[in-house]
């Protein structure tokens, strides 16, 4: 029997700015990455949106990004792999305590937004920022985009690793995302986007905008909480994969 998670960035509202619905995601998705503060979030959206995660037994991961609260952490900033290593670390022990606090555990940590993108293609960021959280927390699940840098440098620190792809988001041809702004980046039709994850979780393989394919095993799809669909989109993609007879649960232990 196929068994995939389905999880969303979430946690990203600040003060009286609310971003996304969260509780209504938490109603369907299997695991939430939630802002750790420097790209979006604060304490009290940290506290409940956790508290949410955890009286819904969804998994709780780590979504450290750039601190960057103006541009959502969706804009590059250049630091040594030093700093970048610190950052992970910091933005992890925020979220392991309001977790903590919250009577639940920090099971993974996927990377936001810019700070995700650079990594995607330069495999020794990717690796400094794993390796930062993994002296935090060795048992920490590292979520990875699918057939990149990424995967490899997790590979090769040896740890326990969940495998993603993108229901609302353009592939090139590499697997790497359609850069934002650009035509095919974003997937808003919620049909289209069930359709086409459907397809690469029966195949086995992501599915480029230009149609070419690249092999890729999938554990998790993400949608982002952000988006003004993504609420329809999460309860139409669970519910065409459960036609499809693929269970949705959290991965790993």
């Amino acid at each position: 029997m196929t068994r995939v998670d389905l999880n969303a960035d979430m946690g990203e509202s600040f003060g009286p700015w609310k971003m996304g619905d969260d509780d209504a995601l938490l109603d369907v998705v299997s695991s939430a990455n939630i802002a750790c503060g420097f790209h979006a979030g604060d304490p009290d959206v940290m506290a409940a949106t956790m508290a949410r995660a955890v009286a819904n037994d969804v998994g709780i991961g780590a979504h450290p990004g750039f601190p960057d609260l103006q541009g959502f952490g969706r804009r590059k900033m250049h630091m040594d792999h030093d700093a970048v290593a610190h950052m992970v670390q910091y933005q992890l022990g925020a979220a392991q305590a309001m977790a903590r606090a919250a009577g639940g555990r920090v099971r993974h940590l996927k990377l936001h937004g810019a700070l995700s993108n650079m990594a995607m293609v330069d495999g020794e960021m990717a690796r400094r920022a794993y390796d930062a959280a993994l002296r935090v927390d060795p048992d920490l699940i590292i979520m990875v985009l699918a057939a990149t840098p990424m995967q490899e440098a997790a590979e090769a620190l040896g740890c326990a690793m969940a495998r993603e792809i993108f229901a609302d988001r353009g592939y090139n041809d590499d697997g790497t995302l359609i850069q934002r702004g650009t035509p095919g980046a974003m997937i808003t039709d919620a049909e289209e986007a069930a359709e086409r994850i459907s397809t690469m979780v029966r195949d086995g393989a992501i599915i480029a905008a230009s149609g070419a394919r690249l092999e890729a095993r999938i554990d998790t799809i993400c949608l982002h909480g952000d988006e003004p669909s993504a609420v329809d989109a999460a309860r139409t993609l669970r519910r065409r994969l459960e036609g499809d007879g693929v269970t949705i649960a959290r991965f790993g232990a």
